[in-house]
């Protein structure tokens, strides 16, 4: 017997909160870029990676990998040097091996959407801990979601961004 979720229209709208917005992400952050890899590829059957290395506006690294596995794309964030404690803050000290969930991703659409996420996330008081702007590219906004336990970011892509998104981050195949 097949089984189906018989799920409603989404109707985003992130004016009524911010988990009113498109979800698509969810992103780790590694204090050991190969080993998270590793446990994705042999443990979770991801083994196709986008990856960049991004300099920080403050001077120091960000390593990404991005992966879609059906509908969700998964990314891994390594950072290091100034402007890295975004990416960073949340992990353990010290050298061990670590990685924790670091946000949850949601897609912004267009000017109307940002300007309502924003509005929507300071009437309740979520704080904004990071925005970064890629010209041509994408907005990102980092909110504190800190009784969630993680960040949400707000992803505003180009039409060159969201042709990245579709086209230049590798698919994995379910049940391959």
């Amino acid at each position: 017997m097949a089984y189906e979720l018989d799920r409603l229209e989404a109707g985003f709208d992130p004016a009524r909160g911010i988990l009113h917005a498109e979800h698509f992400q969810i992103a780790y952050a590694t204090n050991d870029m190969a080993r998270a890899m590793a446990l994705f590829q042999q443990r979770l059957g991801i083994s196709h990676w986008h990856r960049s290395t991004l300099p920080l506006p403050e001077g120091g690294l960000l390593e990404v990998n991005l992966a879609w596995l059906g509908t969700v794309m998964y990314e891994l964030a390594c950072a290091r040097g100034p402007g890295s404690a975004i990416y960073m803050d949340r992990l353990p000290a010290g050298e061990c091996f670590a990685m924790r969930h670091h946000h949850f991703g949601y897609l912004i659409r267009n000017q109307q959407q940002w300007d309502a996420m924003l509005a929507s996330a300071a009437q309740a008081g979520w704080p904004v801990a990071h925005i970064s702007d890629t010209p041509g590219l994408i907005t990102c906004c980092f909110l504190d979601c800190a009784e969630l336990g993680h960040y949400a970011e707000f992803l505003f892509p180009t039409e060159v961004g969201l042709k990245f998104f579709r086209h230049g981050v590798p698919r994995n195949l379910i049940g391959v």
